[in-house]
């Protein structure tokens, strides 16, 4: 098998190594003892350092758990470790703006993606509204067929910017639109 091949399966959970499966399984049961969930998670990246399976664990324990600088700090690892499956810059803002061949279907393309808007998610929340933005501008080139659904999140950040809110009564408001035209129906980057 294949490099590409072994990480496509690695994203779909699949082909852990001993070990990892378990500890990713006990870090499960033990989601209400975060101590005991993250002692778990440790011992899975302890054997399997940058798979993508325990890095989407343990962004998720600290998403869930309100911990928003670690899920950040867990989202860089893995746009690193998607960057390295694709062949792409390690740093994600060296990345060309250029359409991610595979967006609607192959899983190496598909997690650097996810991983890219959960990364521009948490810098929104963090108040780290360049970095959203860049981030954003990137999902844009990168997957002008918008895939991944990035322009709802442009949408959020524009809206923000504008100053509007969820309460606003809206007297026209806007269909929701899919796919390309969910980019073309908001401002450029």
């Amino acid at each position: 098998m294949d490099a590409a091949a072994d990480f496509d399966t690695a994203v779909l959970g699949l082909a852990l190594p001993p070990g990892v499966e378990e500890a990713l399984a006990e870090a499960g049961r033990r989601r209400a003892d975060p101590p005991a969930a993250m002692a778990a998670l440790m011992r899975a990246q302890a054997l399997a350092p940058g798979h993508p399976a325990v890095l989407i664990a343990l962004y998720r324990h600290h998403f869930y758990g309100h911990r928003l600088h670690a899920a950040r700090d867990v989202a860089r690892q893995a746009l690193v470790v998607g960057a390295q499956a694709l062949r792409l810059p390690g740093v994600w803002r060296h990345v060309r703006p250029q359409p991610l061949p595979g967006a609607r279907h192959d899983p190496s393309a598909r997690f650097y993606l996810f991983v890219l808007k959960g990364y521009a998610y948490l810098s929104l929340r963090l108040g780290d509204d360049v970095e959203a933005r860049d981030a954003l501008a990137l999902l844009r080139a990168l997957d002008p067929e918008d895939c991944v659904g990035a322009a709802l999140l442009e949408g959020v950040r524009q809206r923000a910017l504008r100053g509007g809110d969820d309460d606003d009564d809206d007297p026209a408001p806007v269909p929701v639109a899919t796919g390309a035209a969910a980019w073309n129906r908001l401002a450029p980057a």
